[in-house]
């Protein structure tokens, strides 16, 4: 992905037990890795709540 480009992602919130959808930008500090359990996981700047986010396990990314 190229830096500050900006799409919707949708994903599975735990915490609110429903799914997020929210406006997000690829930064420098965003990142897809895995967890130390092998959890799927992607950092990335959450343009709605102003601040980073990290969505785990399942999500779908969507150009704006």
């Amino acid at each position: 992905m190229e830096i500050n480009k900006v799409f919707k992602i949708i994903y599975w919130a735990k915490k609110h037990k429903k799914h997020i959808i929210r406006l997000g930008k690829w930064t420098s500090q965003s990142r897809k890795f895995k967890s130390n359990d092998g959890v799927p996981c992607f950092t990335y700047y959450d343009l709605d709540a102003k601040g980073y986010r990290t969505a785990t396990t399942t999500w779908k990314i969507y150009p704006v």
